[in-house]
Parts: structure tokens; sequence; C-alpha cells
């Protein structure tokens, strides 16, 4: 089952680059320093040089050897504008526009993983999601198949003996209401992150509604985006729609749903809206006792991550890792 020493063996043998879009943030110093001592994973710092040196120092890290880029300095500032005149070129961006824009650190900084100078971005430590997520939806673009950008939490709960219980819960923090076909792409890409950690995925699209038990819009669009999703995906297990219980209780799934090989065995949950989502891993998180990783997006052309503005230091190291590990 999942640790981070995979995701760290995955690392080792390709070793990646990471830019941090808030390099100043001491929380970002002290997850930088740690990787700095590391040999799988190279933090890239953006803002001015001496304001990150300063704040490292006032907060005791070592950042010896980290690759610090301010925006003001960049020698390859010209060839990034016209890239991203190119890029936003539909809406009209002049070279004075870009060049405004880039100076904000998380444009700065998705423009970095475009050009190829990183292969993964982390930021949130002071931007909100959507100053995370725009540039990258702007920027990077949604993978060749994919419409939306979608998020996944994946939830880990230690066990005494190691074998750590995982599972995936989806979409918790993008998508408000999505749509039947928007919850088949959310799946899918659920289920290929649930892999990366260590997850079998057995998919269920949750519902108050259990094979029919109840009725309404809302289970008919969980029934029909499950079916739509075995369709895609025929060799993945994928079952809808479906009560928690059923989907995570042998005993109540053999009077609910006998048949079915996802229920009481499902670990990729698929939640209707945001509402649910959020909810449901918070329940899990604070009472179910499983440490959250996430969110981590899903359906970009690179990997770019969100985090939360009351994360720790630990967190952003943990994120870092398994943002890098995705690509």
């Amino acid at each position: 089952m999942f640790g981070f020493g995979q995701l760290i063996d995955i690392l080792k043998k390709n070793p990646k680059k990471i830019v941090f879009t808030e390099g100043s943030d001491p929380r970002i110093l002290e997850a930088a320093s740690r990787l700095l001592a590391s040999n799988f994973l190279s933090p890239v710092l953006v803002g001015n040089e001496d304001e990150i040196q300063k704040s490292a120092e006032e907060s005791g890290f070592n950042i010896r050897g980290a690759h610090i880029v301010d925006p003001a300095k960049y020698e390859r500032m010209d060839e990034m504008v016209e890239l991203f005149c190119e890029l936003r070129k539909s809406k009209g961006v002049t070279p004075e526009q870009a060049r405004k824009t880039l100076a904000q650190a998380n444009y700065f900084g998705t423009m970095l993983v475009k050009m190829g100078e990183a292969d993964a971005l982390l930021g949130g430590a002071t931007y909100s999601t959507a100053d995370t997520v725009r540039p990258a939806l702007q920027l990077i673009k949604t993978k060749p198949g994919n419409s939306i950008v979608s998020s996944c939490f994946i939830l880990v709960r230690p066990s005494a003996t190691g074998d750590n219980e995982v599972i995936a819960m989806s979409d918790c923090a993008i998508n408000i209401k999505p749509t039947e076909d928007e919850l088949v792409e959310i799946a899918l890409e659920s289920a290929k992150c649930a892999k990366i950690f260590g997850i079998d995925p057995k998919v269920a699209f949750l519902s108050y509604s259990t094979f029919g038990s109840g009725s309404g819009e809302d289970v008919d669009k969980m029934r029909n985006a499950a079916e739509k999703a075995k369709a895609k995906a025929p060799d993945l297990p994928i079952e809808g729609e479906l009560q928690f219980d059923a989907a995570v209780s042998p005993r109540v799934a053999r009077t609910k749903c006998p048949d079915s090989e996802v229920a009481g065995h499902a670990n990729t949950f698929i939640f209707p809206d945001i509402n649910a989502g959020n909810i449901g891993y918070k329940i899990a998180q604070r009472m179910g006792n499983f440490e959250a990783y996430g969110p981590i997006l899903l359906g970009l052309n690179a990997p770019i991550n969100d985090l939360s503005r009351g994360c720790n230091a630990s967190e952003v190291y943990s994120m870092a890792i398994i943002t890098a590990a995705l690509a």
C-alpha cells in the first residue's frame, strides 16, 4: 500500500524540478531546505533573491544550492513574453500586458513549466485556488481528450502494521456541479491518479440511492454517469449509483447489491457535487483519522497543484513529492 517511500523511489530514478511560486514564504523555504538535502527533487524558488535569502536566514533554513528565479531579472523574459502572447492571442494580449501579467509569480511560475524550465509547480500558500488554477488553464491547458480540470484527494489511514488504508475521493475542490460527462472524466482521471498511490481502483459513483432505491434527477445523473464511464473504460471496475454504506460495507452490499464486484469494496469515490465531496473528505479526515493529501489537480498537461493557505511546511514537502511524482 501507499507510502511516500514509493514516490521518492520513482523520483530517484528520474529526478524532477518543481517551481514554488511563493519563494520567500518560510513554509516553502523549510520544505525547500529538506528537498535540497535530498537527491530526487530540485526546488525552483520564484521571487526576489535578496528577499528570499533574507527570509531563509531569518527563519534559519539552509537553501544553499536552490535555484532562485526573479521575474524582474529573468534572462529569457523576451522569449517568455512572446510565447505568452502566442498562447493568449485569442484574447489580443499585447507584449506590454504580457510583461505586467508575468510580473506576478503565479503566471511567471506557470510559464517556467510551459517553457520546460521545470517539470511541475506547487502554489497556493498565499494565493487562492483560483489564482493557481487560472494560469494553468490559460497556459498549460487540459490534456487532449479532457475538457475540464478536476481534483482528487488521496486519504491515508496509517496502520501500526504499516499496511496503510488508502482511498481516493473526487471532486472535492474544483467543479461545483459537474455534469454526467464531467463526472465520467473526473472518475477516469481519478482512477489513474489512484493507481499512482498504489490503489487498485474500484470506482463508486455515490448517491442517496442504491440501484434505484431512491429517485430523482440527482440519482439519474449518477446512474447515467456510471454507465457512461463503464462504456468508456470497460476494464475498470465501476458501479453506480451507490449509497456510501453499500459502497464500503460488504455486509450492506450483500443485502443491497449482491452481484456487484465493486459494492462493499470501493476505494475510489466519485461525489455528485462539491458540497458532498468537500464535506465527505473532511469527515474522513477529522473523524476517520485519515491523512488528506490534496487537492491533486487532474486533467492538465503538466502537474500543477494547489496548497491550502493554512498549510504547514510538512504538507508543502509532501505535496511537492506528490506533484513531482505525477510528472
